[in-house]
């Protein structure tokens, strides 16, 4: 997935990276399309996932992150609400707005918007922190949960 960054690892060095709004920018390409020419569905739960996935990494709280924990976020649900179409030749942006982060789980809200500004797609996701051993819940690592307390 070819991803330009507005947010993130391109910061100016020293730039901390918000741990309350990420916001990458994806064009849209032929291979995503359904029959009707739009964006099939599937594709904005890839959106939506990766752009969680882009965030952490700019937090330092990514893969290596998580290995070096013995754990990993696994996705428990996702609650999709489309608003308006998306078709070959758009370009969206995708930002993840993590919502809450407690015991084991943490949500996200994903907005993916059109260029003109116009609200496409909302996500709302559940994820899960699971041990890497069993692959069982368990509480989310201290440090990451001070990140994420008001």
């Amino acid at each position: 997935m070819l991803l330009v960054m507005t947010e993130g690892p391109h910061h100016e060095e020293g730039s901390p990276v918000d741990p309350w709004s990420y916001t990458v920018t994806i064009p849209v390409r032929q291979y995503e399309l359904d029959v009707l020419g739009h964006v099939n569905n599937a594709v904005y739960l890839n959106w939506a996932e990766q752009v969680a996935i882009d965030h952490v990494e700019a937090l330092r709280f990514g893969r290596a992150w998580s290995i070096a924990q013995g754990g990993a976020w696994v996705v428990r649900e996702h609650h999709v609400t489309y608003h308006l179409p998306v078709e070959y030749g758009d370009v969206v942006t995708v930002t993840t707005l993590p919502q809450e982060l407690g015991g084991v789980r943490g949500r996200r809200r994903t907005e993916i918007r059109r260029a003109d500004g116009a609200l496409t797609t909302e996500v709302s996701t559940l994820w899960v922190w699971v041990r890497s051993s069993d692959g069982r819940p368990s509480r989310v690592p201290p440090e990451l949960a001070r990140l994420f307390t008001r």
